[in-house]
């Protein structure tokens, strides 16, 4: 007995992760797009595609389909967290961290929605609520060049320079140690 069967909508969702992960962000939409004509109501399909046009810079179209994801599914954390990625990128972080707040709460420990959520704190200029949440992030992926990369800024930017150099050297992060050296010039 296969207690495993495949299920159609598991396999297009990794597909669509999968895509998206190698850059075929074309293929993935394309991919989503033949998807929703046959399973209009399943919201995971709708988050993938708002995601994809997250990456392709398409803010307004993201949140058309965000909005598709949370009538079909509103305890969703993945639209919240989109909704509110797309708060933080026009600026408005009082949206974001409300939003993001709410993702957070029903998927604690997501180091992108924690590391969101400490950016747009430091972006509103509580940088010391942000730097908790970045190294709390940080802690759950310190791999992540993107936590990284935000951390160290919100280090500098609270004047704790040497601290930021070190976590930039130790990630191998020359972007970074570069705008630490410029700072030292």
């Amino acid at each position: 007995m296969n207690l495993n069967i495949p299920h159609p909508i598991e396999d297009i969702i990794n597909t669509i992760e999968e895509l998206k992960s190698i850059n075929k962000y074309t293929e993935a939409r394309a991919t989503a797009l033949q998807a929703l004509s046959k399973y209009t109501d399943d919201y995971r399909i709708y988050e993938e595609l708002a995601d994809i046009y997250i990456f392709e810079e398409n803010l307004d179209k993201a949140e058309e389909v965000i909005g598709y994801a949370r009538a079909l599914h509103p305890d969703s954390w993945t639209w919240a967290y989109l909704e509110g990625y797309i708060a933080a990128a026009r600026g408005d972080f009082d949206r974001a961290i409300e939003i993001l707040s709410v993702a957070n709460n029903k998927f604690p420990n997501n180091a992108e929605i924690i590391r969101n959520l400490g950016w747009s704190y430091v972006m509103r200029g509580d940088i010391a609520r942000g730097l908790g949440l970045l190294r709390r992030a940080y802690v759950l992926a310190p791999e992540d060049l993107m936590i990284i990369n935000d951390l160290g800024v919100a280090l500098m930017a609270s004047g704790a320079e040497d601290e930021a150099r070190a976590l930039f050297e130790k990630s191998g992060h020359t972007v970074g140690l570069g705008a630490i050296q410029a700072m030292d010039n």
